[in-house]
């Protein structure tokens, strides 16, 4: 076993996940952890009778003590390592020629891209990263400079004010990481339209990449129709429904910053918010409640698009996030008009497709409506899912159509 690292010893019959190249280690599997080893120190992990497994990054104070970057024994962790990882991720998305049709997208997804704890997106020249675990926190500033070295860019922003980080003792963070200081707002084209990110203020970091392929696929079913963009945040899917021939677009967010971006990118387009679109900041479930008892009959829109965030965050959380799904659903329902399309869509992980379905299914049959499944949707290709790490499989979505 290599002596250049201190080793976190398995419990016996625990070592099954990380043979199978699982990144997370949790603190029930570990019998033994040094003493001298402190938060984000590089440890070996062994099996129960000493044979080495696999290297990662430790946290005692997490639930996950070890997250797992390499089971190849010779491979030292290093800034070779690093820039190793990171040029690979950029490489892949080269293959997938991302940039001919967006100059937005994710760069580094986290474990799926082999660095657990480090989501990096792209918008033009600026990078924009979220620094979930405590062992990418300690390195942050290193993994910015081979950024801007390996990407040409000119800016890494950190956007790191998210949950995930309370569990590893972390505090939320933001700022310039490297680089010049960017602008607060950057424009960047999606699929020939161009839209303004808010890097300093905008939800995540910015703009939701993971749907760039699903605002296309929604907008093709839009053509002449008027449109509910329910959670619209700042106008992605309106845009492209009215690139694609939507007759109007009513956007419902409940933040009031988000819907004046989303004029602007309706302005930046050519379109007329003014003519087009009309914005109802609320809450978007009440906002609905008050249409469906205007309009009980349900003929106010021909396509209702609901992209809503996660409502499912733990798993004693389930029973009132799909409750939440199931009545989000049956508002739209009983707002469209028969013939209608339902573009819906899920970004709670423990959420998977075929539980999401079911509750598609519930609300279609509580409101009356038959649904017919025309399309079933994923997170876009820059999103990459590991196959060792399922989790990494979060956005679901369906496109029906509602008799």
């Amino acid at each position: 076993m290599p002596n250049n690292h201190e080793t976190v010893v398995l419990k016996s019959g625990r070592d099954k996940p990380v043979r199978q190249r699982h990144p997370w280690v949790f603190s029930g599997a570990i019998r033994h952890i040094p003493d001298s080893l402190a938060g984000g120190d590089v440890v070996d992990v062994a099996d129960a009778k000493g044979r080495w497994l696999a290297r990662g990054y430790l946290n005692r104070a997490s639930q996950i003590q070890v997250r797992l970057l390499t089971w190849e024994e010779g491979e030292a962790v290093d800034r070779d390592f690093w820039r190793r990882r990171i040029r690979q991720a950029a490489e892949l998305r080269r293959r997938l020629q991302l940039s001919d049709a967006s100059d937005a997208y994710r760069l580094i997804n986290g474990e799926s891209d082999f660095l657990p704890g480090l989501i990096v997106d792209r918008y033009a020249g600026c990078l924009v990263a979220q620094i979930g675990t405590l062992g990418m926190d300690v390195r942050k500033h290193e993994l910015a400079e081979l950024l801007l070295e390996e990407t040409g860019c000119q800016s890494v922003v950190e956007r790191s004010e998210i949950a995930v980080r309370r569990p590893e003792g972390l505090q939320g963070a933001a700022g310039l990481l490297a680089g010049d200081e960017p602008p607060d707002r950057v424009e960047v084209t999606e699929h020939g339209l161009r839209f303004l990110v808010d890097l300093v203020h905008g939800q995540k970091t910015g703009f939701y990449t993971d749907q760039s392929e699903n605002r296309r696929r929604v907008a093709a079913y839009c053509r002449g129709a008027r449109v509910l963009n329910a959670f619209s945040y700042t106008g992605a899917f309106a845009v492209h429904a009215l690139a694609a021939g939507a007759r109007s677009i009513a956007n419902v967010d409940a933040s009031y910053d988000a819907l004046a971006l989303a004029e602007e990118n309706l302005r930046l387009n050519g379109f007329d918010p003014d003519a087009q679109s009309v914005n109802v900041a609320g809450d978007v479930f009440a906002v609905l409640r008050d249409w469906r008892d205007i309009e009980p009959d349900g003929d106010l829109f021909d396509a209702v698009i609901l992209d809503p965030p996660k409502f499912v965050h733990a798993r004693d959380h389930m029973d009132r996030g799909l409750r939440g799904y199931k009545e989000i659903n049956m508002l739209a329902l009983r707002l469209l008009k028969p013939g209608g399309i339902l573009a819906t869509f899920s970004c709670s992980g423990l959420v998977d497709f075929d539980l999401f379905q079911k509750v598609i299914f519930g609300a279609a049959l509580d409101a009356g409506r038959d649904l017919q499944i025309l399309e079933r949707l994923h997170q876009a290709s820059d999103h990459t899912v590991a196959i060792t790490f399922p989790q990494g499989e979060y956005l679901k979505g369906l496109i029906c159509h509602a008799l």
